[in-house]
């Protein structure tokens, strides 16, 4: 731990229940212990990464947070693919987001982070972004 860092383990872990309580996600939370408290790093306090301290207050997101925000690039870009069909790089770039979410999917599923029968799908992406967005 750092000499000059003045938070205990507790202080911090609270820190991080109270910033997801006000909505904010895992990086975000990382960012303004930073930013704000000083705190350079949150493993090397309390020994514990910011999503494991989540889930032990049940307030991990549903969806990891790289994979929702991959499914958020593919919504927009599929969004510009309706209305510019002749765009064949993003057209390109749309299938490279799409294996790169397909490939997240399956690694959640194999450490349990996502049920066993969880498919993805742009539509179902479409539904997943939107309700993240209304939270």
């Amino acid at each position: 731990m750092k000499h000059w860092v003045k938070y205990s383990p507790e202080e911090v872990e609270k820190l991080v229940v109270k910033l997801a309580k006000e909505g904010h996600s895992p990086s975000m939370i990382g960012t303004v212990l930073r930013d704000t408290y000083g705190i350079p790093s949150v493993k090397e306090i309390t020994g514990k990464k910011i999503t494991k301290i989540l889930e032990e207050n049940n307030l991990a997101p549903e969806i990891p947070e790289d994979l929702l925000n991959l499914m958020k690039r593919a919504v927009r870009l599929k969004k510009h693919l309706d209305k510019h069909k002749k765009d064949y790089h993003s057209k390109r770039g749309f299938q490279l987001i799409e294996s790169k979410i397909r490939a997240l999917v399956k690694y959640y599923k194999k450490k349990g982070k996502l049920p066993k029968d969880w498919v993805y799908s742009i539509d179902r992406a479409e539904i997943i972004v939107e309700r993240a967005g209304k939270k």
